[in-house]
């Protein structure tokens, strides 16, 4: 998958302040300890942002996406050009594993979400920790931010 929809009236209002494209590249290398995708190239054209680079893994990849994706007038992030390590890697080809995104809507909670997704909401700390560089309390989420459902190993 190469392109994901967002809801553009919702998220971290950073366009319009200058550099739309170096805003959001900020946004996304100080969401993380250690540079998480080498090489990072945004392009912001009206809503649509495109991500390029080398991620790290595909969780990093996930979360650079919707960085880029729950920004205030960004409705569709391209990341077609943005590849892990593990694609690359002549060793190790595989598929990109399917992410599965979730838009938060009013009255949501993760315990609930969690409950949606793994039928159990106990869980819901797997949501917290996929999506640490999004949700930076667990107790605030708003309508229209989207985040990442992880997959849960026993």
């Amino acid at each position: 998958m190469g392109f994901f929809d967002f809801v553009s009236d919702a998220g971290k209002k950073l366009l319009g302040k200058g550099d739309d494209a170096a805003s959001i590249k900020e946004e996304i290398e100080s969401s993380f300890e250690n540079l998480p995708v080498d090489g990072l190239v945004v392009n912001v054209e009206n809503e649509l942002v495109t991500l390029a680079g080398i991620a790290q893994d595909y969780p990093t990849r996930e979360k650079a996406i919707l960085i880029a994706g729950n920004v205030e007038g960004i409705a569709q992030v391209n990341a077609e050009q943005l590849v892990t390590l593990e694609q690359i890697s002549e060793e190790n080809v595989r598929d990109i594993p399917e992410e599965i995104f979730y838009s938060i809507v009013k009255g949501d909670t993760l315990w609930a979400i969690a409950t949606k997704f793994y039928d159990d909401g106990s869980k819901y700390t797997h949501i917290v920790d996929a999506n640490i560089e999004v949700i930076k309390d667990a107790d605030l989420i708003y309508p229209g931010q989207s985040i990442r459902i992880p997959e849960v190993l026993a």
